[in-house]
């Protein structure tokens, strides 16, 4: 049966996922989340698992398609009417922070010789939220498993820096709770860091700063669509330049082939948690689901990924995190005392 086949890469994930889990709760304070620590779990075993293929197909099950399953059950956690909540101030320095990291993102990708799907999953790890708008954005442009390790570990040592200096800076601003939790919740890259930065400042700064995460979440939706239209696009572009005579050949490449169907279910359970009374329950119930097996695809992904293929990488993919992330921080604080807030 073909379930036998996935099953020891599967299982194998899930106890390395568990094995994490079990490390962050160890922590005084959220540091570092599960799924960073389960990648490079998964990254340290990799080297012991090279010469054997008895858990390639599960791994490759676990990183693609449960991946994809976790980020359609994050959805129902996700209500787009938190936005109206959060309010203007949030959003405009949201937008602010987007723009740099797409836009500066793009050309510093450029000059420093990255791939343009590790700078954009860079970039996307920053400007939205960390590992899970990496998650998300991987497989709708195909990025290799070595990409989306080196975009989590650009990500994840600036959030480990973070934590420490914003409410040392914060602090030295002389910032409200209200404009450190906005500052915090849009410079700041993964959840887990977002909380413990916030409430490292004061409750009512971590409170404001986690809605604020929340609804910057949300730019998962359109990101994750532009980048399918991109990837349809070149996905055209390579059929034209490999094969003109066989114009047919462009007809096997489609929306509804390339378009990422999970992102439809993500849409439609936010859709459902906006429009119906879910109980909450339920909601916390999917959402401890959803991060679990994310924390899965990740050991998976880590699994499959090796410390000798980083390293042809270099440091650049590192120095791209650490421009990118230092320029959204000066942004969202320079935004901020623009609009009065600070």
């Amino acid at each position: 049966m073909k379930f036998f086949k996935f099953f020891p890469g599967i299982l194998l994930s899930a106890a390395i996922a568990l094995l994490a889990c079990w490390l962050e709760s160890l922590l005084p304070i959220h540091l570092i989340g599960s799924a960073v620590i389960a990648m490079f779990l998964g990254m340290f075993l990799n080297r012991f698992l090279q010469n054997t293929s008895l858990f390639t197909a599960g791994l490759t099950f676990t990183s693609k398609k449960i991946l994809k399953f976790a980020i359609i059950l994050l959805g129902l956690s996700l209500n787009i009417t938190t936005i109206l909540h959060v309010g203007r101030l949030s959003l405009t320095v949201m937008v602010f922070t987007l723009l740099t990291c797409f836009g500066g993102g793009y050309f510093i990708g450029k000059a420093l010789g990255l791939n343009w799907k590790l700078s954009n999953l860079i970039s996307a790890g920053t400007g939205i939220c960390g590992g899970s708008a990496i998650a998300a954005i991987a497989p709708t442009i195909e990025a290799d498993d070595n990409d989306v390790a080196y975009a989590m570990s650009a990500t994840f040592l600036f959030d480990m820096a973070m934590i420490v200096l914003f409410p040392i800076m914060g602090r030295a601003l002389g910032m409200t709770d209200e404009a450190f939790g906005i500052w915090a919740g849009t410079a700041v890259n993964d959840t887990s860091s977002v909380v413990a930065t916030g409430y490292a400042f004061s409750e009512a700064a971590g409170d404001f700063a986690t809605m604020v995460k929340l609804t910057r979440t949300l730019a998962i939706i359109p990101t994750v669509i532009t980048f399918a239209l991109i990837q349809l696009h070149l996905k055209r572009k390579e059929v034209l330049e490999t094969n003109q005579k066989d114009l047919n050949r462009n007809a096997d490449f489609s929306i509804k082939k390339i378009f990422p169907w999970f992102i439809t279910g993500f849409v439609l359970m936010s859709c459902i948690a906006s429009v119906f009374s879910i109980p909450s329950t339920v909601v916390s119930g999917s959402k401890s689901v959803s991060k679990f097996l994310m924390v899965c695809a990740l050991s998976a992904i880590g699994l499959n990924t090796s410390f000798s293929n980083m390293k042809k990488a270099g440091i650049r993919p590192m120095i791209h995190g650490f421009i990118i992330s230092a320029l959204v921080v000066i942004v969202a604080l320079m935004v901020e005392m623009a609009m009065g807030i600070v």
